[in-house]
């Protein structure tokens, strides 16, 4: 993971730190759910659909986890993934209020330079199971 990174997340950060955060998902901010979902299907053979409805779905293509959500739902994102303790210590520095998903994730995003959005999850154990990142 860069420090750069990590510096804009905390400027005080030690490699210990670093190290207990795992790039976790890219969210796009798309017109229809559904045809997105087809389409990757249809382009990505292995394209695993995680969870789907109206406003959200996460689909798994080549190990690599992506999140497709409406315009009015979430920011377009990359998102990290930390324990609950250092989501708690993370958004306690950043002044952010930890907001829960219908999925019992819980995250917080950052504003990066350019108008870019972070989110720093958490998936507690009574997360959904259809979205928790797989053990590998």
């Amino acid at each position: 993971m860069s420090k750069t990174c990590v510096r804009a997340l905390d400027a005080n950060a030690t490699i210990d730190e670093v190290m207990r955060m795992i790039f976790d998902h890219v969210a796009q901010v798309v017109a229809h759910i559904g045809e997105t979902v087809r389409w990757y299907r249809e382009h990505f053979p292995d394209a695993e659909v995680l969870y789907e409805d109206a406003s959200w779905a996460f689909v798994e293509v080549g190990g690599t986890r992506l999140a497709f959500v409406l315009k009015d739902e979430h920011p377009g994102h990359i998102a990290w993934r930390v324990s609950e303790d250092e989501l708690e210590r993370l958004a306690t520095r950043h002044g952010k209020a930890i907001k829960p998903h219908r999925d019992r994730t819980k995250s917080f995003y950052l504003e990066a330079p350019g108008g870019q959005h972070i989110e720093i999850i958490a998936y507690p154990p009574d997360a959904d199971e259809r979205v928790r990142p797989k053990q590998r």
